[in-house]
């Protein structure tokens, strides 16, 4: 009867012990996920101070779009003002070119009239001549004639005179219209040019209104927008920090949940293993025997190299753990390594193969390092490849756990437990060990392990 409790006990405990397991798993997870949500949480953070920037930059656009808006029809006002002067200036321009014309017509009217009165001058001129000599004919009798005949010549002199000033002056003034004319018509050419220009530059300018004003009202449809993405982004970071209080009471029950858990297996191992104290016959006596056995022999077999200078006591006591570069999972050497793997991996096998349930017999010493293991558990490492490395080549690593180190710190002459191997990447399997604690010298090094299959 007490034999079927412990066996039901050991059950319970491996059932613990599975549930456990996954509710550790759920906590890494939970954990890992937590931090994400850490992370999350400050990228809300860093999204919602961004968002206020561009909340307060939208409604900056906003104004800067109204301000440009206005600005645009002001200097749209002015420009079409200012067009219109241009305008009306280059019409000025245009119609002086017909009054210029009408200007040359005359100049050139004037030049003819001084060119007749010229023409008379000289005429003038030689009728005084003329009279002159008809008077000088008629001796005293016409003299108050030549006299007359004198003044006409001398005015007809001055008239001709007068007359060539005129007509120099009407030339230079008729070759000044004329180039101040060709500057005007290329002027005219030009203003019509210009003309074009205006035109183009007032549709111009009416396109550039019509943008500000398209982009007066998409710069409102920002301010929109960004007000309400505003108010999504707090909402979503409201609900981020409960979501994540959430978050974290929930890994606190479930890691309570798993501490309960450890618990109850402690319990049910302790039932376990008071049962297999009992001294009645059960499916784990054989084990236990084998694990006393084994125990034995390694413990004579390093009490004799220990005489014999095989191996120093200071070197099976050594804690000074070398990491061995490049390895992973870490390994380590110390002064123990290499006699362990030397003379007592031989042993380990040899044991290892006396009943086909048992997986492996190992030796742990108080810190929970493997100084070696059985050779299909000591193999070379693979670089890169940890999930093989954590299966096979478990010698020279540290383990431990609760039911490890429960066996290290009590005292007994053997404990018998039932646990979840961790076989690395999240990979377990339910074994039963024997621990048999190992004593060199009066000091207790640690334990000699038998796992094997339920």
């Amino acid at each position: 009867m007490l034999s079927d409790l412990g066996e039901q006990s050991g059950d319970i405990a491996l059932q613990c012990s599975e549930a456990a397991g996954f509710l550790s798993e759920l906590t890494q997870r939970i954990r890992g996920d937590s931090l994400h949500l850490v992370e999350l949480q400050s990228n809300m953070a860093t999204l919602s101070d961004n968002q206020g920037e561009s909340v307060a930059a939208a409604h900056q656009l906003s104004l800067t779009a109204r301000r440009a808006g206005q600005i645009i029809a002001q200097g749209n006002q002015v420009a079409g003002l200012s067009l219109n002067e241009v305008a009306g200036l280059i019409a000025h321009v245009t119609g002086l070119e017909a009054h210029l014309h009408r200007f040359l017509t005359v100049i050139e009217a004037v030049g003819g009239i001084s060119e007749e009165l010229g023409a008379i001058a000289r005429q003038t001129r030689l009728l005084g001549v003329n009279a002159a000599i008809e008077a000088a004919r008629g001796g005293a009798a016409t003299q108050g004639f030549a006299v007359v005949a004198e003044e006409i010549r001398r005015l007809a002199g001055q008239a001709g005179e007068s007359a060539a000033s005129v007509g120099d002056k009407l030339g230079q003034l008729d070759r000044d219209a004329r180039g101040l004319i060709g500057g005007v018509e290329a002027n005219i050419v030009r203003g019509r040019d210009v003309g074009a220009h205006i035109d183009t530059l007032r549709a111009t300018m009416a396109e550039i209104a019509s943008l500000i004003t398209q982009f007066q009202e998409r710069s409102q449809s920002i301010v929109t927008c960004t007000d309400a993405a505003d108010g999504d982004v707090a909402a979503l970071r409201d609900g981020l920090v409960r979501f994540g209080q959430s978050a974290a009471h929930n890994a606190g029950g479930v890691e309570t949940a798993r501490a309960q858990l450890d618990r109850l297996e402690g319990m049910a191992n302790a039932m376990l293993n008071t049962a297999a104290h009992s001294g009645q016959r059960t499916r784990n006596s054989r084990y236990i025997a084998l694990a006393e056995e084994g125990a034995e022999e390694v413990q004579a077999l390093i009490a004799h190299a220990v005489e014999r200078g095989e191996v120093t006591m200071t070197a099976l006591f050594d804690t000074a753990y070398r990491p061995v570069a490049g390895t992973d999972p870490m390994q380590h050497e110390n002064g123990f390594t290499a006699f362990a793997d030397g003379r007592i991996r031989p042993l380990l096998d040899r044991r290892t193969a006396e009943d086909a349930a048992i997986v492996g017999c190992c030796l742990i010493d108080m810190n929970g390092y493997l100084p070696t293991h059985i050779s299909a558990r000591s193999q070379p490492q693979r670089a890169g490849a940890r999930q093989w490395n954590m299966e096979n080549a478990r010698n020279r690593q540290m383990f431990m756990d609760a039911q490890t180190r429960r066996a290290l710190d009590e005292e007994g002459d053997f404990f018998l437990f039932t646990y979840r191997q961790d076989l690395g990447e999240g990979r377990y399997r339910a074994l039963r060990s024997v621990f048999v604690p190992l004593v060199f010298g009066g000091r207790r090094w640690g334990l000699y392990e038998v796992g094997y299959l339920i």
